[in-house]
């Protein structure tokens, strides 16, 4: 049984097609990357797999339902979370913090800014067992604002993971990183596959590469080949479409 199933999706903005009748399936436990060109529309289906957007035309199945008119809020509820779906992190506040924020809104509640989050012992282990699974129990205590790019990055991830998903959909999470924090993103992605159904959206093709156990590619919003990294190389129309004739980045 698959995780997601995206039957058909269309999305139009005014004459534009976004998404051109596209077909993705994520099985249980998948690493599912999705890549193509500048405008191929893969942030367009990352927000209509969150809801951000609804679709012109088609269908999302999640977990056995069909979530197509749901809104955010109750697909973050079903499991399916956004690695920036917390919208912001809270500088002034330690990383245990923020990741008990994010465990007190995975249960269905708010922010509760007016009560002492840190003393909550309800709260406090979840955090910690998730701080320790993205490879950041040692900077507990650390305020956000000392964080690199690279260790917000572990904690957007880390606080996604407090929400209790099935499904993390990624958006270029690697963007912006030096190569030694894109290779630390990509072990601790490595550690999640399995545990969890990934879509991933990226445009390093090392970590790609490294991820995927299949690999969706998308030119202006259509579907023009989808296998495993192996099929995904020698497709001579991915090279064409996506990096052009004679690249050798694949």
């Amino acid at each position: 049984m698959s995780l997601l199933a995206v039957k058909g999706l269309v999305k139009r903005f005014g004459g534009l097609l976004a998404t051109d009748h596209l077909d993705i399936e994520v099985r249980p436990g998948e690493l599912h990357a999705v890549i193509g060109p500048n405008g191929a529309g893969k942030t367009t289906l990352i927000n209509l797999l969150s809801g951000e957007l609804l679709p012109s035309e088609g269908q999302i199945v999640f977990d056995g339902r069909d979530v197509t008119l749901w809104p955010v809020h109750r697909r973050t509820l079903a499991g399916i979370a956004r690695s920036y779906q917390i919208s912001s992190v809270f500088p002034e506040f330690s990383v245990l913090q923020n990741v008990m924020f994010a465990v007190q809104a995975g249960s269905g509640h708010s922010f509760s800014f007016w009560k002492p989050v840190a003393s909550d012992t309800a709260l406090l282990e979840p955090a910690l067992a998730v701080l320790e699974k993205v490879g950041l129990a040692s900077r507990a205590a650390t305020p956000v604002a000392e964080l690199a790019h690279g260790a917000r990055r572990q904690l957007e991830i880390a606080m996604t993971l407090a929400m209790k998903p099935k499904l993390l959909l990624l958006d270029e999470p690697m963007a912006g990183m030096s190569h030694q924090e894109s290779v630390e993103l990509t072990a601790l992605l490595l550690r999640l596959k399995g545990e969890y159904g990934i879509v991933l959206v990226e445009h390093d093709m090392d970590a790609i590469f490294a991820l995927a156990d299949r690999i969706s590619v998308l030119v202006y919003g259509r579907p023009i080949a989808c296998g495993t990294p192996q099929q995904i190389r020698a497709d001579t129309g991915v090279h064409a479409a996506y990096l052009g004739d004679g690249e050798e980045v694949l």
